[in-house]
């Protein structure tokens, strides 16, 4: 789905009937920036930009902030350029982690039918709760008053019969608003929106659709579907105009594992040699292959992100022929997919691995095999012994030789979540558009 800030708003408080409509969205305000000045309130007021180094990109932006223009996932130069005044905080992601259960403890006392999707967004299903707490809009208000005392913080929620839908009136009442959709006025609401509103839009989707005169989402509604597989493809063209439609029949899923776990940090020089690249992999595959292994996953694929100097961006993925949660096998197949590239006189401004298609390592069987010990599998002896040794004595007290002396990066972006709508902000995650 587009940025949030690409959509227009719409007036805040709940307006119209909410019958059936039980899938609702929240949404912290910037809610990274927000944290930063709870954490010092002498920023209130001031443009705060939650990022990392001047080459890297914007993770939060304050709305006195977005004023000017800043919006995350902006490349932090262009940031500073819109907003010279900006306070730039660094990120804290463990103290973000802390509020965010903070928050879900919260919704979780409405329904147990919870979806976190990031840090700063969730779903609800509240049909089962309406008998006991009141309609939908109601749940909504009560959520937003009790994050606003318990947390201190505010939210925007989303009421509708979709989560799609939801999503999209959450983004369209913020900040601090509640939005409801009808059932009867869903199509109503959602045919004036850009078609970039649809999630699976992203640039080069977007650009083919504008070529076929579609700019709204009424326009590819009213597109016949066979002109829209032969644009964007069938199964993207099917996607797009259901949910053109109003028609999104997931439902919502506490139980929805992580989907992926991924890292990449921009270098503060751009890479040209290839080995520099391979050690750049190696750092994130350490990291990646350690998250995978503490939160109890095998990964199936493993992919790399690389973006150019001209902020060209290039993704690959490899499916292995077994789960792992090998550093080793993580490695080696991003050396695998970076080496198939065949590039010539890289400028490589950003580096980016993940592990993908993840499982309950219980859950898999592992094939045992006497000869192929290169294969991919379960994380050997020195994963362990790294593991432990980094749990008692700290992230830095042991590497591998490769990278001892090695350029330390800036901190690195750290997205995990069920879904490409991390803080609904697809720029956070590995895409092909």
């Amino acid at each position: 789905m587009g940025r949030s800030a690409d959509l227009p708003r719409a007036a805040g408080e709940y307006d119209g009937d909410d019958t059936g409509c039980t899938v609702l969205h929240v949404d912290m305000d910037a809610f990274y920036a927000s944290v930063e000045v709870q954490r010092r309130p002498e920023l209130r007021g001031l443009p705060v930009v939650v990022g990392g180094t001047a080459r890297g990109v914007v993770l939060a932006a304050s709305y006195p902030a977005r004023k000017y223009g800043v919006r995350s996932a902006m490349p932090m130069t262009q940031a500073l350029r819109l907003c010279p005044h900006a306070v730039v905080v660094s990120p804290d992601h463990a103290v973000y982690s802390q509020v965010s259960a903070r928050v879900l403890a919260i919704l979780r006392t409405m329904t147990p039918l919870v979806e976190p999707i990031s840090l700063d967004e969730a779903f609800l299903d509240v049909s089962g709760a309406v008998r006991l707490l009141g309609r939908p809009a109601d749940i909504a208000r009560s959520i937003r008053a009790r994050v606003r005392a318990e947390v201190e913080l505010t939210c925007s929620v989303g009421v509708a019969p979709t989560k799609f839908v939801a999503k999209v009136a959450s983004a369209r009442c913020k900040p601090d608003g509640l939005l409801v959709v009808p059932r009867d006025g869903v199509l109503r609401f959602l045919h004036p929106l850009p078609v970039t509103a649809l999630w699976g839009v992203g640039t080069r989707t977007a650009e083919a659709l504008h070529r076929l005169g579609i700019r709204t989402v009424g326009d590819l509604a009213a597109t016949p579907v066979d002109t829209l597989r032969r644009a964007v493809g069938s199964a993207v063209a099917e996607h797009l105009a259901a949910l053109a439609s109003g028609v999104d029949p997931r439902p919502v899923r506490p139980d929805e594992v992580e989907k992926s776990i991924s890292v990449d940090h921009t270098v503060a020089d751009d890479l040209t040699a290839e080995a520099d690249v391979l050690r750049e992999l190696l750092r994130l595959a350490e990291e990646v292959g350690r998250r995978v292994r503490k939160r109890g996953f095998l990964a199936r694929t493993v992919g790399i992100k690389i973006r150019f100097a001209d902020f060209r961006t290039v993704t690959r993925v490899r499916t292995l022929s077994s789960a792992t949660d090998s550093t080793a096998d993580i490695h080696r197949t991003a050396a695998l997919l970076y080496r198939g590239l065949q590039l010539d006189r890289p400028r490589i401004r950003l580096v980016g691995v993940k592990c993908e298609q993840l499982e309950p390592a219980g859950a898999v069987a592992q094939q045992l095999s006497f000869d192929d010990v290169e294969g991919p599998g379960r994380a050997g002896p020195p994963d362990q012994v790294l593991d432990a040794a980094r749990r008692r004595f700290g992230s830095g007290a042991v590497s591998y030789a490769t990278l001892l002396g090695a350029r330390l990066p800036s901190s690195p972006k750290r997205v995990d979540g069920p879904d490409d709508l991390a803080a609904g902000r697809p720029e956070n995650r590995f895409s092909t558009e």
